[in-house]
């Protein structure tokens, strides 16, 4: 076994894609992680568009379930993008214990906020403007064009991607998070120039931290540089716990 991870921290790895987008986020990174001799799940959130309200208690009920199921260990929550503020929700939902949680390009959670008190002013009103119905266009679509190429160069991955996105509950965005914020050993993967504020802050609360010059979906195109990133501080938070 890599690492000595059965003897503590980073048991179980537990991927958890952005709730705007799906689960093959992970699954190639959690084949190398899995190569690596560590076990790693790609759960999936329920669909935005599936839930009447009360997003964050809805996801993490449902998710605690998945993660439950499959097994007792304790588990190391690594989240991507806007899965970040979706993190208290689920340690709080969960039997499991959780060991550590890793951010990956993610938002920090931001209780008692909603995620449009979050975002900058000019993406939130051409989000607004951009909604029908009292739905958002799906993410792919707040990108100009071209850029998710960019990300994404090849079409079939990309295709694949885009099979996973739907439109989007504006009141997703207008729900305040529930209390409670991160506890225990942390750290911060940042992928992306556009995350080195939560990086920083994450920095400020002296998490373990790690940069990649990749970009923000490089664990769908660059899942083993990601993954050992991954398991590397995995193997650090389980040191960190063991003093």
């Amino acid at each position: 076994m890599p690492g000595g991870l059965k003897e503590g921290l980073g048991l179980r790895f537990v991927l958890l894609h952005s709730p705007l987008l799906g689960p093959l986020t992970w699954q190639a990174v959690a084949e190398d992680l899995r190569g690596r001799g560590v076990e790693a799940e790609t759960p999936a959130w329920r669909p935005l568009s599936r839930v009447d309200d009360g997003f964050y208690r809805a996801l993490a009920t449902d998710l605690a379930q998945a993660v439950d199921a499959a097994g007792g260990d304790s588990v190391t929550l690594v989240a991507h993008s806007g899965a970040g503020a979706l993190v208290p929700a689920l340690v709080a939902a969960l039997s499991a214990p959780v060991a550590a949680t890793i951010l990956v390009d993610a938002i920090l959670p931001h209780p008692g906020l909603s995620w449009f008190d979050t975002a900058p002013p000019a993406l939130r009103q051409e989000l607004t403007l951009a909604s029908q119905g009292g739905e958002l266009p799906s993410w792919d679509g707040w990108w100009p064009p071209g850029a998710l190429e960019r990300l994404v160069p090849d079409a079939e991955l990309r295709t694949r991607l885009l099979d996973e996105l739907g439109p989007l509950p504006l009141a997703y965005f207008e729900e305040a998070a529930p209390l409670g914020d991160l506890t225990g050993p942390c750290a911060y993967l940042q992928l992306s120039g556009a995350y080195e504020d939560q990086a920083q802050a994450g920095r400020e609360r002296c998490w373990r931290a790690r940069r990649l010059q990749l970009n923000h979906l490089s664990p769908l195109t660059a899942p083993r540089e990601v993954a050992a990133s991954i398991y590397a501080l995995g193997q650090d938070l389980a040191e960190l716990a063991r003093g």
